[in-house]
């Protein structure tokens, strides 16, 4: 958060305006990921870039505060402003939040950006590339997902071309905008579920990616909408079909000259042969260490645990990760190092995450083990889902949570959450998603009156 002279705000104003910008959003956003903001006239962007707009945060999820307390106030970043495409009288800026004139410590964006530091000051850029996987459905008349070409279904319709044209004047929008933007779209398709779309677009710096993928879900939502469709990045929407992940893919490098250290320099330094050399494994060692207590922020939903599954109600293997392990390309892994290595990905994460969130503790556990020499063990190379329990035990291979509230225990025990968080953050967290697991206990589903009504 930094105050920018009266002159160089003026500049920008002026160059807004000549752009035909009539209003600016400060796009926060709250435990879920989910951006908010007020709407501010050109005519007063230098109070708005200073943060003039102020919030009752009692009024929203996680930002933990009550009703008697003092606004929050939104600080916009103008390093990432974006002018919408499909409506350019807006400029949409991702905005940290301040508290009585400092950095509000429950703000996610605000701990991603003190870890970023934190990398920075070991010499490090974080890079992220974030898959983005959105099923586009129709809604019923109570609500219902509805797969919008019901008729074409298929058991496994993965790349398949017909279904990807059959909504191609959507996909070709979303593209084209990506592309528009300068993300560098490099690749879309036709995901493993009916309707199930996925976009790659190339990494950036992690709080530059946490913003773009922030504002895709928002995109998504509106273009869909407007070809009468329901973007939903709903973890598990259909529990016959695959879910929606939101990979992270990760990799750090060298600040001075933009290296990329988890590289190797020589072929003798990579042990397993995975394309890492030692700072690549102790990354993955980190994350593997914290890495049930991250499956909370990773998949931070009641629904992410249906997808978090070997197979559940599908007719194949789910590809979701239930092991808190690593290995090669395998996808069974929670931690996949892809072909020709570099990086690593981590498989847990959904759609449903806050990607600073979820980011600031990914990248918090892997500096961990850079600066421990944590080693992550020998790498997975067999289908995990097929080892017995009792192999996976002996080898040392945890399973990842397997319910939201087995995660928010891990997450709540991890002592390390909090030297991350700090421990409003922390707290507020925990305090949302346990009333979120307890709701979803009081409520009385479908399925149980249909098993149990008739049944006593």
């Amino acid at each position: 958060m930094t105050t920018r002279p009266a002159s160089a705000l003026s500049a920008i104003k002026e160059d807004l305006i000549a752009r035909g910008v009539k209003y600016c959003i400060g796009a926060y956003v709250d435990i879920h990921g989910v951006p908010k903001g007020k709407v501010v006239p050109i005519a007063h962007f230098e109070d708005f870039a200073c943060g003039s707009e102020l919030y009752t945060g009692y009024a929203l999820d996680g930002l933990g505060q009550s009703p008697n307390d003092d606004e929050i106030a939104s600080v916009p970043d103008l390093e990432r402003g974006i002018q919408l495409p499909w409506q350019p009288e807006i400029m949409w800026y991702p905005a940290d939040l301040a508290f009585h004139g400092e950095p509000y410590e429950v703000s996610t964006r605000v701990a991603f950006g003190r870890i970023l530091q934190e990398a920075a000051e070991m010499g490090y850029r974080f890079h992220l590339g974030i898959e983005c996987e959105v099923y586009f459905v129709k809604l019923g008349e109570r609500g219902e997902l509805l797969i919008p070409n019901p008729d074409d279904d298929l058991q496994k319709s993965c790349y398949d071309v017909k279904r990807f044209l059959d909504v191609f004047s959507l996909v070709d929008r979303l593209a084209t905008t990506i592309n528009s933007l300068g993300w560098d779209l490099y690749s879309f398709d036709h995901e493993d579920g009916n309707s199930q779309f996925e976009f790659d677009f190339k990494y950036a710096d992690g709080m530059t990616m946490a913003d773009r993928y922030v504002f895709f879900r928002y995109m998504a939502k509106k273009f869909a909408a407007d070809e009468g469709l329901h973007a939903t990045f709903m973890p598990k929407p259909f529990a016959e079909r695959t879910g929606n992940g939101a990979h992270f893919n990760m990799s750090l490098a060298d600040l001075r000259d933009g290296r990329s250290i988890f590289v190797p320099l020589h072929p003798g330094e990579d042990r397993h042969g995975l394309g890492l050399g030692e700072i690549g494994y102790h990354f993955i060692g980190g994350i593997l260490r914290h890495g049930r207590a991250l499956c909370a922020a990773l998949a931070p939903t009641v629904n992410s645990y249906k997808r978090l599954i070997r197979r559940g109600a599908m007719g194949y293997y789910s590809w979701a990760p239930v092991f808190n392990s690593f290995g090669t390309n395998n996808r069974t892994n929670s931690i996949r190092v892809p072909m020709k290595g570099g990086r690593c990905e981590s498989r847990n994460a959904d759609s449903s995450c806050n990607p600073y969130l979820a980011g600031a503790l990914v990248l918090a556990a892997g500096l961990e083990g850079i600066r421990e020499q944590i080693d992550p063990g020998p790498p997975q190379t067999e289908n995990l889902y097929e080892v017995p329990d009792a192999e996976l035990s002996r080898r040392g291979i945890e399973p990842l949570p397997r319910t939201l509230g087995e995660a928010v225990d891990a997450f709540e025990a991890d002592p390390f959450v909090e030297r991350v968080l700090g421990k409003p953050l922390r707290d507020e967290f925990i305090r949302c998603k346990r009333a979120e697991w307890e709701d979803y206990h009081q409520s009385i589903s479908q399925w149980e009156i249909d098993r149990y009504a008739r049944l006593y």
